[in-house]
């Protein structure tokens, strides 16, 4: 908390407002009066602090519930009453969302996701989606859920509900294309796929299935049915199909029609046949734009009325390559970059503050529609939420206004409106741990080496690109930040379970430097390990997928 009274600029709120006006000096009066002022733009609101009481006016529900989200945020700040003061605050994008991968063994129990919506909405984020493949209990589908704890029907009409009520947009997200291996493997499925015995992806082969087979009819049939009984359960208008990474598309069944027409155009066969499925239900489509981009010629054939959705990870990703490519073509489409959680174990900060910052610039540049912030699951999902916070915060700010918040203190927002933590120790601490791996000279897209320290069976050769300094200087920057975060003073009622997540995270790095390291991996440290690995993830998840995850340290336990 931050004594007062002091000048209303000087607060440090998350997202920081596009416009702080000093007042006279004096502070503010408690008493309340709201308004409606037709002439501020959509989701905009002018919040008055004055002698005689604070003024509220906003162009809409939405701007008032972001007028009243920002004065919370003081109130949470301020240690008295409020100074004086003006502020006036509108978004950079009308559309400010956060994307959670439940696909990819972890799906989070639905109080982890009414905190989540609660933590999103005060942060005027106004669209979540949940990222499915296999995730959502399909009536005729058992098969293919029955291990993972999906989401039911009942439970997204409650969350649907829920977000609703605090102004966030829950979207409708299935895979329809691409990443429908936990379909396929399954022989019921098996024949509708492109590749029914494996494929090559990214230079390696793989013994599975991944895309459908696009020339099969029964292949859009499956995905009409997906929809037809998924799409009911949303109120939003709006349904993000995927159909990205389509990596095995021409390899198998195909082939021959790629080779004759070409794969861009079987492709975008396909998309618009399932574009006209979204038509049907009254919802407007998204789509992942990487496979379009490939062949940009075809761009000018999409239906003016779908969203491409433009992702990329890294921080110097071309967002501005291929936001030109969607602008030039008059194509709606909204801006994805990523938290740097996934594959990292304790997060990627400087990657993840140049990969958003680069897609909210490249965004406004090129006048997209939305911004979504990822946070992806690969390989197990083994990153805890502390991780996430980081960039689900900077994407809440920067996705509101770039200006305001391009250089912002994000170790002090996220000790104000994130962790709460007063003595101002664990928003520092969880940035500096998403840096270590920067100490290392072998770095790898996507992900940190410290990840695969840990997981990868590969180890000698990861080890050879590691000299022992780089891992005794991460060890040694491990064990100091550790001990910094034993000031922390965290005021959330989950506080314990916070603690227990970044010390997992750290544990999870130092054993895989140690591995690197060449020094002997007992049984007992792996039992260990596992043991609270389990521990940490049944707190805010269910249990489907998490011996799924544990597999590759229960193979070398075995």
């Amino acid at each position: 908390m931050q004594s007062g009274p002091k000048n209303l600029d000087e607060f440090v709120l998350l997202p920081q407002p596009r416009k702080i006006v000093r007042g006279c000096g004096c502070c503010g009066a408690d008493e309340l009066r709201t308004l409606r002022d037709g002439s501020l733009p959509a989701q905009s609101y002018r919040l008055a602090i004055r002698p005689d009481g604070i003024e509220m006016a906003a162009a809409d529900d939405a701007g008032a519930h972001y007028a009243a989200m920002t004065l919370r945020q003081l109130r949470r700040v301020c240690d008295g009453p409020l100074p004086c003061g003006t502020i006036e605050d509108w978004p950079d994008f009308p559309v400010r969302g956060i994307m959670l991968d439940i696909s990819r063994c972890k799906v989070p129990k639905m109080e982890t996701l009414f905190r989540l919506v609660d933590e999103f909405s005060e942060w005027k984020i106004n669209r979540l989606e949940l990222y499915t493949e296999h995730t959502f209990s399909y009536r005729n589908h058992r098969e293919v859920w029955q291990h993972a704890d999906p989401m039911t029907a009942e439970q997204i009409r409650e969350l649907d509900n829920f977000c609703r009520a605090r102004f966030v947009e829950l979207v409708p997200n299935q895979n329809c294309f691409g990443h429908l291996a936990r379909w396929l493997t399954h022989p019921r499925y098996r024949d509708l796929a492109e590749t029914p015995n494996g494929h090559t992806a990214w230079g390696e082969f793989r013994n599975y299935p991944c895309s459908l087979n696009p020339l099969d009819p029964r292949s859009i049939e499956l995905v009409a049915e997906m929809l037809s009984e998924l799409l009911p359960n949303f109120s939003s208008r709006n349904v993000n199909v995927g159909c990205d990474e389509t990596v095995d598309l021409g390899q198998g069944r195909s082939k021959s029609e790629c080779e004759r027409i070409g794969k861009g155009r079987v492709y975008l066969d396909f998309l618009l046949k399932i574009y006209e499925l979204t038509k049907r239900q009254g919802r407007t489509m998204h789509f992942w734009g990487d496979i379009i981009l490939h062949h940009p010629e075809l761009i000018s054939e999409l239906p003016r009325d779908a969203v491409a959705l433009v992702w990329g990870y890294e921080a110097a990703h071309p967002f501005d390559k291929e936001c030109a490519a969607f602008a030039k073509s008059g194509l709606p489409f909204f801006v994805c970059p990523g938290t740097s959680s996934w594959n990292s174990l304790v997060g990627r900060t400087a990657n993840m503050l140049g990969n958003i910052r680069n897609a909210a610039e490249n965004g406004i540049k090129f006048s997209a529609r939305g911004f979504i912030t990822t946070d992806w699951g690969d390989n197990g999902h083994w990153q805890t939420l502390p991780f996430s916070y980081p960039g689900f915060a900077t994407g809440a700010a920067m996705s509101w206004c770039v200006e305001s918040n391009r250089d912002a203190d994000f170790a002090v927002q996220l000790d104000a409106h994130v962790f709460r933590d007063t003595a101002h120790v664990t928003g520092a601490a969880v940035l500096a741990l998403g840096d270590v791996y920067r100490q290392l000279s072998s770095q790898r897209a996507n992900g940190s080496n410290l990840f695969w320290f840990l997981r990868g069976d590969d180890i000698a050769i990861l080890a050879d690109k590691t000299s022992a300094s780089e891992l005794n200087g991460i060890r040694d920057a491990l064990r100091e930040i550790s001990a910094q975060l034993r000031r922390s003073e965290i005021r959330r009622d989950d506080a314990a379970q916070i603690q227990s997540e970044i010390a997992l995270g750290i544990s999870m790095a130092d054993t895989g430097c140690r591995r690197a390291a060449g020094e002997k991996e007992t049984s007992d440290d792996l039992q260990k390990l596992i043991a609270a690995m389990r521990a940490v993830w049944l707190f805010r998840n269910r249990a489907g997928g998490c011996d799924e995850s544990m597999e590759p340290l229960r193979r070398r336990l075995a």
